[in-house]
């Protein structure tokens, strides 16, 4: 009975149940699209390229472990967790390899040297985004790589090439390339070309990476780890299975930390950024599923509170008829649950593509690699159908609480007019979300790092937006009171938008919090980033005290470079400067190596304590947020990990207030470039001797002139370094303005759909309005005044949100309370925001006007 009475309503009272769908079906996109982000997280695949021809692949351990045993009640319980390290891991060659040679079933062995080697191609080639990497030749046997033209390299100025870099740089057997390794960088003749023999994409390319191929013996200098390799390929004996020679393998491996993968766990070893954009995608996902989530219930409450509120007069009519609460409830969950079913299935297919979409922004971007592939299944669109399937229900039960619980005979009395004060349920739960915000946003004031900040950040705009939509008729009534005056100056439209300020409070609240949420995440969501960004370049703007700084457009500025700009005339010191992350424990440290020699003349990181005297190989200097976290002080001993995962104890030196502008920790350049990836300095801070600008001027031309013979490398003042840090830093936070700007458009959507849902239903107010003899062009003007109060409201309410998070945010992260907000960009926010009101005020408004007044009147209810 009460479904087909559900069905029925459903069907005649399209236009009210239409803001409910759209808002459900948004939040089903959203989250199903999400979804698929944490899925291919969770189960994407890695597909191997190099490894294709070999089975069996024996690299080094990619983590650093940790183990803890707690007793308990007189219990044991052991907890062991792994964290990935930032850079590649090495074997022992010798070792290694002798103890496969001793397992049963390995037919051949062969060595991978995996390096930078970056082909320094002309203007004219074609650039196609992979990255390139050098190995010695007898591991093309891996994939395998064939020669379709010329020889194999034999001496150290020899070089193989694909077949893909063949064609866009149109070289030829016999032409010269130059390459930027691990070391200077230098000219190769190209004595052959190759092709993969299986495994390839149609024009006979590795799909995700280009190869360079060299002799043993310059790979291993290149390469730069003497005695080590990055894997070994192991092929099993004529008759030996797979299965059985992994066994075989790892029973020879017994002892060490070498790990075996077969299948596709050869290709987080051959991708290992991959592997670690599994950890970013679920992390991304889920906070953007999350805060979407959470943004679709306040929303989705709100949308069926107003759809309820205008349906008021006929629930009532129903109970005045004897119509149980039981009914009541029954008949609101069933039509929630017809219009959340409808919605889910259409929202959760409509996410898929949606989710393709925002993967494959991430790629472009560089926030994700393209190896890692998407993962679709059927989970992510279930879950979306039941989260909107149980928000639809829950929030058709807690909209129509009140008139469940009233009187039948004061039913109908009561949907007359909008109640006066809003139950204390109510307002006991906005007080206690508002105190739930304060609290976030004083425990965001205490957070350091930007990966605990942020969702915090995120969380709290939410709940105070949860605080604002329940305590909305109190502050509507409180701000009609402050713009009483500014409204009664406007005339008749200005007074009548005030009375319906004040006498329908719960219905302009409805509006005004989507448009808190929308402001507050906006601003929020932009000016995050610009907070953090803005404190590390003013505290690398104001440490770097070089004249002058080398800068390289391709991997890095080479060793050599350095050396010879600390030779050129005028030159006092050079510091060379390398990025990496290094882990304490398992937690997290950016970190940098520099150059001793020289540094103080170079470089002030504001010592606070202790002193950069002294400071050699053996030495760390650490920043007061890794000092505190890590309880160190000078004369200290840091235990730490490097990024290629060798371990390292360090005497503690200094502690510096500039951690956002270099890292926390600060080693050393020659133990850090010793295991990194990429050993190339980020770049060279110079610092000059001489006292007048031409004579300044003369260095800069004399460390140009110098260089010159280094393709890429260029000479910056530090004003023009801080403008390439600008644009890096816009650069990466595009990414999570990407991230988080489908859930801004939710908003955006939800502000257009309360705010027509909240006109459209007035058509009888309008043509009452109308027959006491208000013209049309008053009633717009009305719309608008109305629109603009709204805004204003909610505008205010989302600015002081974002203000207070913000707030808090800069004061956690920079010590300062002084967030980066760009006024324009603060100005076109609020701007977007009228214009959507003004819109979706107008519209609807209009739609309402064109009925005539006597009809309209006249019409039964």
């Amino acid at each position: 009975m009460m479904l087909r009475y559900a069905l029925q309503t459903v069907r005649d009272r399209k236009g009210g149940f239409l803001g409910a769908f759209l808002a459900l079906m948004c939040a089903a996109a959203l989250i199903t699209a999400c979804g698929t982000l944490m899925e291919t997280g969770l189960r994407g695949t890695i597909k191997t390229e190099r490894y294709a021809a070999t089975p069996v692949i024996v690299s080094a351990d990619q983590n650093v472990h940790q183990t803890t045993v707690k007793r308990k009640k007189g219990k044991t319980k052991v907890k062991h967790k792994a964290k990935p390290i930032a850079e590649r891991a090495w074997l022992s060659a010798d070792d290694i390899e002798g103890r496969l040679k001793k397992a049963p079933g390995v037919g051949a062995i062969v060595p991978e040297l995996t390096f930078l080697a970056q082909p320094l191609l002309p203007s004219t080639a074609k650039s196609d985004g992979r990255p390139a990497y050098g190995h010695a030749w007898t591991s093309a046997a891996l994939t395998p790589f064939r020669l379709v033209d010329g020889r194999a390299p034999s001496a150290a100025g020899d070089l193989v090439i694909d077949r893909d870099l063949a064609d866009r740089a149109e070289l030829r057997p016999g032409d010269r390339l130059t390459v930027q390794s691990t070391q200077s960088p230098r000219s190769y003749r190209v004595t052959g070309i190759a092709a993969p023999a299986n495994r390839t994409s149609a024009d006979g390319a590795l799909a995700h990476q280009t190869s360079l191929f060299f002799s043993s013996e310059e790979a291993e200098r290149l390469a730069a780890h003497p005695g080590k390799v990055s894997a070994f390929g192991v092929v099993p004996d004529r008759g030996t299975d797979v299965a059985d020679l992994k066994q075989a393998v790892a029973h020879a491996l017994d002892g060490t930390t070498a790990q075996v993968s077969t299948g596709d766990g050869r290709g987080p070893v051959e991708f290992l950024d991959a592997a670690g954009d599994r950890v970013k995608l679920i992390s991304m996902g889920g906070a953007m599923g999350g805060t979407s989530l959470l943004v679709a219930i306040l929303v989705v409450v709100g949308t069926f509170a107003l759809s309820v509120q205008q349906r008021h007069r006929e629930l009532a009519l129903l109970r005045a008829v004897a119509a149980t609460p039981k009914q009541i409830r029954r008949l609101l969950g069933r039509e929630a649950l017809l219009v959340g079913a409808a919605a889910g299935v259409i929202g959760s297919l409509a996410g898929i593509p949606l989710g393709a979409w925002l993967h494959g922004r991430f790629v472009e971007a560089g926030a994700i690699s393209a190896t890692l592939e998407r993962a679709v299944s059927v989970f992510p669109p279930f879950v979306a159908i039941g989260a909107t399937l149980l928000g639809a229900w829950a929030a058709a039960r807690i909209a129509g609480r009140r008139i469940v619980r009233i009187r039948p005979a004061e039913a109908l009395a009561e949907a007359r007019v909008e109640r006066a004060r809003p139950a204390w349920s109510r307002v006991i739960a906005g007080l206690v979300l508002l105190a739930g915000g304060i609290v976030l946003v004083a425990v965001l004031s205490m957070l350091r790092t930007e990966a605990a900040s942020t969702p915090v950040t995120y969380l709290a705009v939410v709940v105070f937006a949860c605080a604002i939509a329940l305590l909305g008729p109190f502050v509507v009534r409180a701000a009609a009171a402050l713009l009483t005056g500014p409204l009664r100056l406007t005339g008749s439209p200005g007074k009548l938008a005030h009375a319906n300020l004040r006498g329908n409070a719960a219905r302009m609240a409805a509006a005004v919090t989507p448009l808190a949420l929308l402001t507050g995440m906006t601003c929020t969501v932009l000016f995050m980033q610009p907070t953090l960004g803005d404190a590390a370049r003013t505290q690398a703007r104001d440490g770097i005290r070089a004249n002058w700084v080398l800068a390289a457009q391709g991997p890095g500025v080479p060793a050599q470079a350095a050396r010879t700009a600390r030779r050129a005339e005028g030159v006092e010191a050079a510091t060379e400067v390398v990025r990496t992350t290094v882990r304490v424990g398992l937690d997290k440290y950016p970190a940098q190596g520099v150059t001793p020699e020289g540094l103080t003349r170079t470089w002030d990181p504001d010592v606070t304590s202790g002193t950069l005297k002294g400071f050699g190989k053996d030495s760390v200097a650490v920043s007061e947020r890794a000092a505190d976290q890590l309880g160190l002080k000078p004369g200290d001993t840091l235990k730490l990990t490097l990024g290629d995962g060798t371990k390292a104890e360090l005497a503690v030196r200094a502690v510096y207030a500039r951690g956002l502008g270099f890292g926390d920790l600060t080693m050393a350049h020659g133990l850090v470039a010793r295991h990194v990836d990429n050993p190339l300095a980020t770049m060279v801070l110079v610092k000059s001797n001489l006292k007048s600008d031409l004579a300044d001027d003369r260095t800069r031309e004399q460390l140009t002139a110098a260089v010159a013979k280094f393709p890429g490398v260029r000479v910056l003042d530090p004003a023009a370094l801080d403008g390439l840090e600008a644009d890096r830093q816009q650069a990466n936070a595009e990414v999570n303005y990407l991230a988080m700007g489908l859930v801004l458009a939710f908003t955006a959507i939800a502000v257009v759909n309360t705010l027509a849902m909240s006109v459209s239903e007035r058509i009888r107010e309008f043509a009452m309005l109308r027959l006491a003899g208000a013209t049309r062009r008053q009633v717009l003007r009305m719309l608008r005044i109305e629109a603009l109060s709204v805004l204003l409201i909610g505008a205010g309410l989302g600015s002081g949100v974002a203000l207070a998070v913000l707030t808090a945010f800069s004061v956690g992260i920079t010590g300062s309370a002084a967030p980066a907000v760009t006024p324009l960009v603060y100005v076109s926010v609020v701007a977007v925001a009228g214009l959507l009101a003004l819109v979706a005020t107008a519209l609807p408004g209009r739609a309402a006007l064109r009925p005539l007044p006597v009809a309209v009147a006249t019409a039964k209810e």
